[in-house]
């Protein structure tokens, strides 16, 4: 058996392209339903002069007055915001953190750094892993990979605690081409498990094993090298995936009957911060007189950075905002589609609180069976990375509109 020496390889070798979260520079262009984001934008179109840049509140980066180029793939305007008089651009669902999904007004012009690199390949194809720098896991488990979740939309890469983490695509070009991965691995894991590996099985791999450096920022990956290990966490992993994707390109994840989540009793009309707690004996979501159930005691104790994942969620939709600024434009009641998306975060923190054991299990294995070390890796000369594999490809075959309807040069 293979003794293993060394340390195991870091995410950040096996994904070596990855890219800064997103930084808004104002929390009005982003909110939890899409109508709220356009009554937002008509309500700044309405305003003038000072009055439109002081609700706009301007940054170093953005101000009414400054020209940028359309994000990829989006059909803005790019005259300045001091004389746009359009209609709002249609908002576009994002991940937020590890378990919320927001919209987004896609418009460059309102985002201080959007990223745009992100923005080009981001397709039915894609899928993103993303390290928030802070663990996920919490006292009830259910996360694979401290400080790493997945999304098939494009994240913003918010961290709950506040810590700034990378966003690193599967892909570094549209249509799932060019995998974002260290030149060699595939090869070589190829190699070891007597078939071949693609880049999905990769992903798959590390949101079944990634855990915690030693005393370091990010994510360690061991590698097997038992090839019957290697089709175990893979399959574990792909379940994984399908959870934090929410079902993409397939059936979305449902518990089965009898498990399955339904309001018990109505939901209030306006929630209050505050009002949402867990009743442990009925196995129930309390809602002010509203109740959700049933909801599995490892469900609630789901946490992200230290704060469960449904109280963070409820409170990103009931806490007040500062009054007559835009952020104070919300829905006038709790609307159907925030309790279709409860119910449905409540499934995928369950199933994935499941599957806490068996990644244990998993990790015990793998430590005591044969691996791949990051010495064997840069061996068989996978590491180090080479420096442009960390850059991101040249994936334009269009122009992309500039400033003032210019195209832009790059």
């Amino acid at each position: 058996m293979r003794r293993v020496t060394g340390n195991p390889p870091l995410l950040a070798d096996l994904m070596p392209w990855s890219v800064a979260p997103l930084r808004l520079g104002r929390a009005w262009v982003m909110g939890p339903d899409a109508a709220s984001l356009r009554r937002r934008w008509d309500r700044l179109m309405a305003a003038e002069g000072a009055g439109r840049a002081a609700l706009f509140r301007p940054s170093r980066a953005r101000t009414p007055h400054i020209a940028v180029p359309q994000l990829p793939g989006q059909r803005t305007s790019t005259v300045p915001l001091a004389v746009e008089d359009g209609r709002c651009p249609e908002p576009v669902r994002v991940a937020h953190g590890p378990f919320d999904r927001l919209w987004l007004i896609p418009d460059h012009r309102l985002i201080d750094a959007a990223r745009p690199e992100l923005w080009r390949v981001a397709d039915a194809h894609q899928v993103f892993a993303v390290e928030t720098g802070a663990a996920t896991g919490g006292d009830g488990g259910g996360s694979p990979a401290p400080g790493l979740s997945f999304s098939a939309l494009l994240p913003d890469g918010h961290a709950p605690a506040g810590r700034a983490g990378r966003i690193r695509p599967l892909y570094r070009r549209p249509g799932g081409r060019e995998p974002n991965l260290a030149p060699g691995l595939l090869d070589l894991l190829g190699r070891e498990s007597g078939r071949l590996v693609t880049a999905e099985e990769v992903l798959a791999w590390i949101a079944a094993v990634a855990g915690p450096t030693r005393g370091a920022p990010g994510c360690a990956v061991p590698l097997t090298a038992d090839p019957g290990m290697w089709e175990s966490g893979v399959a574990l992993g792909r379940r994984v995936l399908w959870l934090y994707t929410r079902g993409h390109g397939g059936e979305r994840p449902r518990l089965p009957g009898g498990r399955r989540p339904y309001v018990r009793a109505a939901l209030p009309a306006r929630p209050l911060p505050g009002d949402l707690a867990y009743d442990p004996e009925e196995r129930m979501l309390r809602m002010g007189t509203g109740r959700i159930g049933p909801v599995a005691h490892d469900a609630w104790e789901v946490h992200a950075s230290g704060a469960r994942v449904l109280e963070t969620w409820f409170e990103r939709r009931t806490r007040p905002a500062e009054p007559d600024t835009l952020e104070a434009i919300g829905p006038p009641g709790w609307p159907q589609e925030w309790t279709s998306e409860l119910l449905e975060l409540i499934t995928v923190v369950t199933l994935l609180a499941e599957l806490a054991p068996r990644r244990r299990e998993l990790v015990e294995r793998l430590a005591a069976g044969p691996r791949l070390s990051a010495s064997e890796l840069r061996a068989a000369g996978v590491l180090p990375v080479p420096h442009r594999a960390r850059q991101p490809a040249s994936v334009l075959d269009h122009h992309e509109e500039g400033p003032g309807g210019q195209f832009a040069l790059l």
